[in-house]
């Protein structure tokens, strides 16, 4: 199957690009929406590219790139009771929730802000301009490109 493209949310003060990088690899944990759940859980392969996008920010934008380095698994912090992602419907043996892995590929020197996305032409029916609420969403191969050259433009 031909790799795909992802953008993911996180808030900037709760764990950034910069987070990512320091990190090298972590988990995407916490996603508790079932739309963004099934998307990981059912399409995000290893080696799918993805957008890391800081929403919540001045000015929220795709901060850099992660690559998918594990495919979905039970989200675990959803049976840790001291969690803030503990969620008492779901069950180890039939778990509710998923996350992925993925690992920093590279920050951008500025962020590809959400208003210089909505201004571009190429990128007009992207789920981030159309439905920007889900944390997890597709791109194609031609948004990702066009994105990922804008940041890399920034210096």
């Amino acid at each position: 199957m031909a790799k795909r493209y992802w953008l993911m949310k996180s808030e900037e003060e709760v764990y950034s690009i910069r987070d990512m990088e320091n990190d090298g690899v972590t988990c995407w944990e916490g996603v508790r929406n079932y739309e963004a759940r099934n998307l990981m859980r059912d399409e995000m392969k290893k080696g799918d590219w993805v957008l890391f996008y800081h929403s919540n920010a001045t000015p929220p934008g795709v901060a850099g790139v992660v690559e998918v380095s594990k495919e979905a698994y039970p989200d675990y912090f959803a049976f840790v009771t001291k969690s803030k992602y503990f969620d008492s419907k779901s069950d180890p043996d039939n778990p509710r929730w998923f996350m992925v892995d993925v690992t920093f590929k590279e920050a951008f020197s500025e962020v590809v802000s959400l208003n210089e996305i909505k201004a571009s032409p190429k990128l007009k029916d992207m789920v981030l301009v159309k439905r920007a609420r889900l944390s997890v969403q597709p791109v194609t191969k031609e948004e990702f490109d066009a994105i990922r050259k804008m940041g890399k433009e920034k210096k």
